[in-house]
């Protein structure tokens, strides 16, 4: 697998760092992103290539189940930079369908870490169960599934808007804060509301 790596990389430098030489320049003196993206681990969620973001466009921020912990020191210090030195304009959370972080929520886990990280969505999961009535086939179960992943954004803009760095930035309208949720299935990404 590592050799494809390589291999890989040889073909971004010929397409594509070759081709824009003077944005990579330019970026190996500084970078000025306008978004922090906090998105999940998945790999199949890649920021930059759902939005065609260029490099440098996105400061990216990904753990199981985009998260947004209350008391996390990497966390915070990514935001921290993000907003106080890198001045983005925009923060996204980003979910996105299928997420295992999510389903982890109905499963019994012997595992140390995973089930004390995905506690931080136990406040979505809670609040749609709460609203609809137990799934009874596949299909309402996808619904519910569908329903918590995006909740937990929701939960995570809440979660975000507790960091005084945030607030205060926010309340001087020097950023944004967007839920967003991309769906496997079709290739689509909407604002959650």
């Amino acid at each position: 697998m590592i050799d494809q790596f390589f291999e890989g990389n040889k073909v971004f430098i010929r397409e594509d760092f070759e081709k824009d030489r003077k944005r990579y320049d330019n970026l190996a003196q500084s970078q000025s992103p306008k978004t922090l993206w906090i998105g999940c681990a998945d790999s199949r969620i890649d920021p930059e290539r759902i939005t065609h973001a260029k490099a440098g466009e996105l400061f990216v921020h990904r753990n199981i189940a985009n998260i947004v912990p209350l008391q996390d020191w990497n966390f915070a210090s990514v935001l921290e930079y993000a907003v106080a030195h890198l001045k983005v304009e925009n923060i996204v959370i980003c979910g996105h369908s299928e997420c295992g972080g999510i389903k982890a929520l109905d499963k019994e886990m012997q595992d140390s870490y995973i089930p004390l990280w995905i506690n931080n969505a136990r406040e979505a999961q809670i609040r749609v169960d709460a609203k609809i009535s137990p799934p009874k086939n596949a299909e309402e179960e996808k619904r519910r599934l569908t329903e918590i992943e995006k909740e937990n954004v929701r939960l995570q803009i809440e979660h975000l808007r507790t960091y005084p760095i945030v607030k205060k930035a926010e309340e001087e309208n020097k950023v944004g804060i967007h839920g967003l949720y991309f769906y496997l299935e079709t290739g689509v990404l909407e604002e959650l509301r």
